[in-house]
C-alpha cells in the first residue's frame, strides 16, 4: 500500500486546459443573424388562436402592405416541406377577396408541420372573421373556421406502451 502511495506522488499533475470553441451555428450571435428585418405597418394588429392537434398558432394581422413570417422565417421557407403549402394558407384571403392587403405575423408550437399548418390556417380564419364579421359566411362554407379535433389517442396503463395494444398479462 505505502508502495502505491508513493508512485502516486511521484507523478505530475497535468493541468487540463478547455479551448472553447465558437462555432457560428450554435453561439448567439448566429441566432441574430438568423433573424431578419421584416416589414409591419405601424398599425394595430388582430388575433386570432388557432389550433390542431397538440399544435396551437397565435396569429396576428395587420392592415397593410408587408411580411407573411412563421416563427421569425418567412412563410415559403417554413412550409418548404408541404406540397401546395402556398396555395393552402392563402386560401382564407383568396376567399374573401383581401389578398395582399394584410401582413401576417405568426407563432405556432406544437406537434408536427402539417397541424402547424392547418392551425396556422385556423387563426387566420379566427382573425380574418373579427376583422369583418362578413368574412364568416365564406369562411364557414369553405370550413376553415371548424377546429378539427382529431388528436393522437393517449396510452393507458398496463397495455404495453401502445393506446390499443391487448392488456399486458403475467404468464408466471
Amino acid at each position: 500500500m505505502a508502495i502505491k502511495m508513493r508512485k502516486k506522488a511521484k507523478q505530475t499533475i497535468k493541468k487540463v486546459i478547455k479551448k472553447e470553441v465558437t462555432s457560428k451555428k450554435g453561439s448567439v450571435s448566429a441566432a441574430k443573424d438568423l433573424r431578419k428585418d421584416f416589414t409591419f405597418p405601424k398599425t394595430s394588429y388582430i388575433e386570432g388562436i388557432g389550433r390542431r392537434k397538440v399544435a396551437t398558432s397565435r396569429v396576428r394581422i395587420y392592415e397593410g402592405k408587408g411580411d407573411f413570417v412563421v416563427n421569425n422565417m418567412l412563410v415559403g421557407e417554413y412550409f418548404h416541406g408541404i406540397e401546395n403549402a402556398h396555395g393552402l394558407y392563402n386560401k382564407p384571403f383568396d376567399l374573401t377577396g383581401t389578398k395582399g392587403k394584410f401582413a401576417v405575423s405568426v407563432v405556432v408550437k406544437g406537434s408536427g408541420i402539417h397541424a402547424q399548418l392547418e392551425a396556422m390556417i385556423h387563426g387566420l380564419s379566427r382573425a380574418l372573421v373579427e376583422y369583418s364579421p362578413e368574412f364568416k359566411t365564406f369562411l364557414k362554407e369553405g370550413n376553415f373556421l371548424t377546429r378539427d379535433d382529431r388528436m393522437k389517442e393517449t396510452r393507458k396503463i398496463g397495455m404495453g406502451g401502445k393506446a390499443r395494444r391487448k392488456r399486458q398479462s403475467p404468464k408466471r
